[in-house]
């Protein structure tokens, strides 16, 4: 159990099996820092070069034995707040005045208690109904929002979910339009739904596109399904609004014969081009017409080329790598995309993109509208088609809030400055995302704009504003308290690595847009050598320069650092496109601290065949010289997973497990389309060693021992 009742408690690791007792402060689950300990100056904090930052995953999935955040209800009058900085009612307000009154946690401003809020004060000072309140004792829970907090003052309509699918050439020949079409058809029934709703509230609809769109009316009283084609793709509109936007259950069997003919119909198509913002602009106007919130799912396999608003031409030059002009191949190609998100954010239109080149693509510049709305970008290689099945099944079913805006207050002392993740800012504090689901996490980083004190500590609240998938307007709130100090030796016991490296590797991917990668790498290696040599300064005990003296909770920084400088995106192998680059970047920038932990280290797990044993063996370090040429491995860093084969395991065990009889015979495919098999002293082997991240790579990056003694040199250079 980890109880969440002391204030600046460093949370078990990501890497622990744990569970959350919320005692007044918000799960880990939900807001990880990269310290807990803050120092109580600017000049401190400038001095050990530590950010200070929380890495925020507002609406995370938590293990069934959690209770859920608590759903208050205060009726019309809303959720009770201060009347100068608008934060809300939390464990950390101070009644006075017999309880009358509340003096602000975070302002320090003092507001009157409104008479239906109103309770009397134990002999500590305690209101006497605490722990019925969940507001007053938890540190995560949710208000029901008032009509005050919705768009245009009208309560949201249910959101819907809008599915667009690639029909072209491509598409159809390679058994995608198919495939997508069965799956949907069984998926329907498994949209989200509010906790005991009998049926999903979202309701759905269908377009197909290549050059031009198609539009089908599925309304439940038609015998078969109507396309409508428009072929004007340079001024979108959406051709009917009756009937493109229903309710699964009641339009179910016009549903399944579309699904059913879509395949057919485009069977013999010759059309190889396709348009791809057309496709988001329609889905826009379809929502907007609709006046509801929701999700675009566009399922698609090309570069735009056909003339349509958008198009893309081919830019794809490796040429660029390592030079001046590198960071062009992150942004996008045209300022047209930011525009169109901006539309989208505003219309609580969010998409996800569904990606399956055989070439290049443009992922930096399709990217820019699933980034900008909270959405989510995938990619597959053509045969990961099981891959593909349960990203989409988890997809569509997973938990998302519609129209939402997140706004981080703190107490005096420090300020939100500086944001990374997927959303779209129009000021500078509102994090607003069309679509924010239970992966997203958003990073918010601090800065010291007045001197803390050691006894009342640092606050935290985020307030996330957001409309449910039944159409209910809620705030998510949680609360985090940290301490201060005033001794640098107090910081260091306090951070935790793996966040400090999720927000590094964020800093670093933003950096690459608008500086060369060299200069990112650089100022990686520089601020973290400040780190250490901070602390091997004014921390550490007397010893000679020649030992390297790492802090207890950041012994391993530097072979994670190792990683984030040697990943793809700031040290491409020679087999890495510019597509991928631009995918990973976008990807990590909304990953949380246990996916960034596991992506830069892999897990590098043996295959013992113990058959007594029902418990995973222990991971080994991510080096070829721990593989043994008789063993089988694993190894997974959330994206690929790779099974390594050595050149002398057992017969029998080739045999069980691969169905041949010797090493020679196991063929290097990828098993069920998931696994990539790799046999040692293969050409694939290139590939897996990629990811043995302890050794030194093909593409000139350091093993992890050159790393520390590099490290050294540089913190000893910046003591003397």
């Amino acid at each position: 159990p980890f109880v969440t009742g002391v204030r600046g408690q460093v949370p078990p690791l990501v890497t622990t099996n744990f569970l959350v007792k919320d005692q007044g402060n918000a799960s880990p689950r939900y807001i990880r820092c990269t310290s807990y300990n803050i120092p109580c100056t600017s000049d401190m904090a400038k001095q050990s070069q530590v950010p200070l930052a929380a890495i925020i995953k507002p609406l995370a999935t938590l293990p069934p034995e959690e209770t859920l955040p608590y759903l208050v209800d205060h009726g019309e009058s809303g959720p009770v707040r201060c009347n100068r900085c608008k934060a809300y009612m939390c464990p950390f307000m101070q009644f006075i005045e017999g309880g009358r009154r509340f003096q602000c946690c975070f302002c320090s401003c003092v507001t009157e208690v409104p008479p239906h809020y109103f309770q009397h004060l134990d002999h500590t000072g305690k209101r006497v109904d605490f722990y019925d309140r969940p507001e007053l004792s938890l540190g995560s829970y949710e208000f029901l929002a008032t009509v005050d907090y919705c768009k245009n003052n009208k309560f949201p309509s249910p959101p819907a979910f809008i599915f667009m699918i690639d029909v072209s050439y491509n598409a159809v020949k390679s058994g995608l339009v198919r495939l997508i079409c069965e799956e949907l058809k069984s998926l329907l029934d498994y949209l989200p739904r509010e906790g005991n709703m009998e049926e999903s509230a979202i309701r759905v609809g269908f377009v197909t596109y290549n050059k031009v769109l198609h539009f089908y009316n599925v309304k439940s009283s038609l015998a078969q399904p109507q396309m409508m084609v428009v072929s004007d793709v340079a001024d979108m509109f959406v051709p009917l609004l009756d009937g493109f936007l229903v309710n699964v259950n009641e339009s179910r069997t016009v549903i399944a014969s579309l699904l059913d003919q879509i395949p057919e119909m485009f069977a013999d198509t010759r059309e190889t081009e396709t348009v791809f913002a057309p496709v988001i602009q329609a889905g826009l106007e379809a929502l907007k017409a609709a006046e509801c919130a929701g999700k675009l799912f566009v399922f698609h396999t090309s570069l735009p080329i056909a003339e349509a608003p958008g198009k893309l031409k081919n830019r794809d030059d490796r040429k660029l790598i390592n030079t001046d002009k590198e960071k062009t191949l992150f942004q996008p190609q045209t300022s047209f995309y930011n525009n169109l998100a901006k539309d989208c954010v505003a219309q609580g239109c969010c998409v996800d993109l569904f990606l399956f080149p055989n070439q290049y693509l443009d992922v930096a510049t399709l990217g820019v509208v699933p980034y900008q709305t909270g959405g989510s970008i995938y990619k597959y290689a053509v045969k990961l088609q099981i891959l593909f099945l349960n990203d989409l099944r988890r997809d569509v079913q997973k938990e998302v809030g519609f129209d939402a805006v997140m706004r981080v207050r703190t107490s005096t002392g420090i300020r939100a400055t500086d944001f990374f993740g997927a959303f779209y800012m129009s000021n500078t504090t509102d994090v607003e995302m069309a679509g924010l689901d239970c992966d997203k996490t958003i990073t918010v980083e601090f800065k010291h704009d007045d001197k803390l004190s050691e006894d009342s500590g640092a606050l935290l609240q985020c307030a996330l504003l957001y409309t449910s998938c039944a159409g209910q307007r809620r705030l998510r709130i949680h609360n985090l308290s940290l301490n201060c100090c005033t001794q640098l030796a107090d910081l260091y016991r306090n951070c935790e690595t793996d966040t400090l490296i999720n927000y590094l590797a964020k800093y670093a991917y933003r950096g690459v847009l608008s500086s060369p990668v060299k200069t990112v790498r650089d100022a990686l290696i520089n601020q973290c050598a400040q780190i250490l040599a901070c602390y091997r300064k004014n921390c550490a005990s007397p010893s000679s320069a020649g030992q390297l003296i790492l802090p207890e909770c950041m012994k391993l920084l530097p072979v994670y650092l190792n990683c984030v400088l040697k990943s793809d995106v700031l040290q491409p192998g020679p087999e890495v496109t510019t597509d991928d680059r631009a995918y990973i970047r976008q990807l990590v920038t909304s990953m949380d601290v246990a996916e960034t932990n596991v992506f830069f280290y892999p897990r590098l797990l043996p295959l013992v065949t113990d058959v007594d044993s029902d418990s995973l063996p222990a991971a080994i370090r991510n080096s070829e010289e721990r593989l043994s040429k008789g063993d089988i491995y694993l190894l997974e860093n959330g994206l690929n997973i790779f099974v390594w084969v050595g050149v002398s395991v057992q017969q029998s065990l080739i045999q069980n497990l691969f169905g041949v009889s010797s090493f020679s015979q196991i063929s290097n495919a990828l098993v069920s389309w998931v696994l990539i098999i790799v046999k040692q002293e293969d050409k694939l082997e290139m590939l897996f060693k990629h990811f043995l991240v302890e050794d030194k790579s093909l593409s000139g990056g350091a093993s992890y021992v050159d790393f520390l003694c590099h490290m050294h040199k540089e913190i000893r250079q910046l003591l003397s």
